[in-house]
C-alpha cells in the first residue's frame, strides 16, 4: 500500500476528515471557554490572594496549591464520576468547569507574580497627583501587568489545550480520541498519531501568531508615537 493510500484510508475514507474535524471542534470549545471563564475567575482568586482580609488570603491561597497541584486527569475524573455523577450536565460542560477552576488557580498566581513585579512608585506618584486607586491600577499597573505576563499565559493556552487531551476519559469526542479511534481502525498508529502532533502543533502556533501579531501591532503603535 503507498502512502497516498495510506493517507486516504487515514484521513478520507469513512469521513474521516470529517470525524477529526468534529473532534478538533471539541478540543477548541473546551481550550476557548476554559480560557475565557478561567482567567476571570483568575483574577477573582488574585484579587482574593492580594487582599488584606487575612481569611481570604488563606483561601485564596489553598485553591491555589490544591489546583495546580492536583493531576488533570485525575481532576477531571473526580469532577465528573464523584461531584457531577448524578447531575444532568453534558461531559462537555463538566470539562469546561474543570479545566476553567485548574487555568484559574494558574492564572491567579501568575497574575500576582506580575503585579509584584511592576514598578510601585509609579503608582504611589499618580496617587500624590490625585489619581484615585482604580485609576492608577487601570492605567499603570495593569498596562504593565499584561507585558510582563503575556508570555507565560501564551504558554497557560498552550498547555490548556494540551491538557484537553485526556476528555476522552469521560466519553468526550476529542481530536486525541478520534485520531486513536481512526489508528485503531485503520492499523497504522504511527503515521495516524503524528497526525494528530501536527494538529496539536499547529494549534500552539495559531496561538504563537496571535501573540506575534498583537506585539507587532503594539510596537507599531509606540513608533507612530
Amino acid at each position: 500500500m503507498s502512502f497516498s493510500d495510506i493517507l486516504y484510508k487515514i484521513l478520507i475514507q469513512g469521513g474521516s476528515y470529517w470525524t477529526i474535524l468534529k473532534g478538533l471542534r471539541a478540543t477548541v470549545e473546551i481550550s476557548c471557554y476554559s480560557l475565557l471563564i478561567g482567567t476571570l475567575l483568575g483574577a477573582f482568586v488574585c484579587a482574593l490572594r492580594m487582599s488584606k482580609i487575612k481569611i481570604l488570603r488563606f483561601v485564596a491561597s489553598i485553591y491555589i496549591v490544591i489546583l495546580r497541584g492536583s493531576p488533570v486527569l485525575m481532576l477531571l475524573m473526580l469532577m465528573y464520576y464523584g461531584v457531577f455523577a448524578r447531575s444532568s450536565l453534558e461531559a462537555l460542560t463538566i470539562a469546561t468547569i474543570t479545566f476553567s477552576l485548574n487555568v484559574a488557580a494558574h492564572i491567579a498566581e501568575l497574575l500576582r507574580a506580575s503585579i509584584s513585579a511592576t514598578d510601585h512608585g509609579q503608582v504611589e506618584a499618580a496617587r500624590t497627583l490625585g489619581f484615585s486607586a482604580w485609576q492608577a491600577f487601570y492605567l499603570i499597573t495593569l498596562p504593565q501587568v499584561v507585558k510582563i505576563s503575556k508570555p507565560v499565559y501564551q504558554s497557560t493556552i498552550v498547555n490548556l489545550i494540551q491538557w484537553t487531551s485526556v476528555v476522552g476519559y469521560v466519553s468526550i469526542t476529542d481530536l486525541t480520541r478520534v485520531i486513536n479511534n481512526i489508528a485503531s481502525r485503520t492499523m497504522q498508529p504511527m503515521i495516524t498519531i503524528s497526525i494528530g502532533m501536527l494538529i496539536y502543533l499547529a494549534l500552539a502556533y495559531i496561538v504563537h501568531g496571535i501573540f506575534a501579531f498583537t506585539d507587532f501591532l503594539e510596537t507599531r503603535k509606540e513608533a507612530v508615537q
